[in-house]
């Protein structure tokens, strides 16, 4: 039985990091996981965790090909005939093996899994066709905005007038600089095609306005050029010093159901 509350969209993190990522949205009839970074057994636990099976999933949502992102997805879709919604791009990488119920997703071109509405939009990222999703049910939309390089002005049109955010504080700028990453790695990092800097995700917000925002996720964490503390540093003074509607979706805990509505 699903512990996901009905009369509004809910959405929880399996958890959200460099070793994993995968986020579920729910209007309580429609389940929606977007990406699945853990393998097979460990993204079962997770969901139990959440109190779901993977057989209630309707579909599992890519954003891109990278491995912290589509690890379990394939095995996933065959042991549980999970659907697959994708760029032609993304699968063209060649990482997924096979999918038995595949379905193409067009960038900017909406489309609906049961009761969910599901916009996919094209960021700017070191993938093949990436995009992030902005999903819509029960009278609410929620913004899934991870793994971009740069907040470009696309990524804050789409992204406005959203009453939650899971949104990508990957790393301190001055953790980054001074941390263990070689040169080369810490250049895509921080590129404008690589992760968004706390300073950056502080931007994107404070473009996007906070007045709607019930609740503001930060994400995708690094663990070696990030501290939770740090992204809360960075946006609280968005919101007066008021905390109460920010959450950090963690590596290991992930983040229990939130409820917008």
């Amino acid at each position: 039985m699903s512990k996901t509350a009905s009369g509004g969209l809910t959405f929880a993190s399996l958890g959200s990091g460099s070793k994993g990522n995968a986020t579920l949205v729910s209007d309580g009839e429609t389940h929606l996981l977007v990406d699945c970074g853990f393998g097979l057994k460990e993204t079962e636990r997770r969901l139990a965790r959440l109190g779901l099976h993977p057989r209630q999933l309707d579909a599992v949502l890519v954003t891109h090909e990278h491995g912290d992102h589509i690890r379990g997805v394939g095995p996933l879709a065959r042991r549980h005939r999970v659907p697959v919604y994708l760029t032609p791009g993304t699968w063209l990488s060649g990482r997924l093996g096979e999918l038995p119920h595949r379905h193409w997703i067009t960038p900017q071109a909406r489309f609906a899994v049961k009761g969910l509405v599901v916009d996919p939009i094209t960021v700017p990222h070191d993938a093949r066709e990436p995009v992030q999703f902005a999903i819509s049910g029960s009278g609410h939309r929620l913004g899934l905005l991870t793994d971009l390089g740069h907040p470009s002005a696309h990524v804050v049109e789409a992204f406005a007038g959203c009453d939650g955010l899971v949104l990508e504080c990957n790393h301190d700028r001055r953790m980054l600089a001074e941390g263990p990453y070689p040169a080369s790695l810490k250049r895509r990092v921080g590129g404008d095609w690589g992760h968004l800097a706390n300073v950056q995700a502080a931007w994107l917000l404070q473009r996007l306005g906070l007045d709607r925002l019930q609740r503001i996720v930060c994400s995708h964490l690094s663990e070696h050029n990030n501290r939770p503390e740090l992204a809360l540093e960075a946006l609280v003074p968005l919101l007066d010093g008021d905390d109460s509607r920010l959450r950090i979706a963690a590596q290991d805990d992930g983040l229990a159901w939130q409820t917008l509505g």
